[in-house]
């Protein structure tokens, strides 16, 4: 799978003491799932955070966010997270 493993390590360290987290290799990525539902992951360099709804608008204004775009179509709740964000 091509996604950066170091950002992947931060997080697993970040989770190990989380109950219930599981990884799943998919979307070419790594999701990391909290009982059954995906919380973080990894596509290439970037990290994708579930986030609430309501935030969207605020949080991809922040350095290095961006809205998550699946098929072409923006998906609320998710952001990209780039290495300087």
């Amino acid at each position: 799978m091509a996604y950066n493993e170091k950002l992947a390590q931060r997080i697993r360290e970040r989770l190990i003491d989380v109950p219930n987290i599981e990884e799943k290799e998919m979307f070419g990525g790594i999701a990391f799932m909290n009982n059954g539902k995906m919380c973080v992951g990894i596509i290439k360099d970037d990290l994708m955070c579930r986030i609430d709804p309501d935030l969207n608008e605020t949080v991809i204004e922040k350095n290095g966010c961006r809205e998550m775009l699946f098929t072409g179509k923006p998906m609320k709740g998710w952001i990209l997270v780039e290495e300087s964000g």
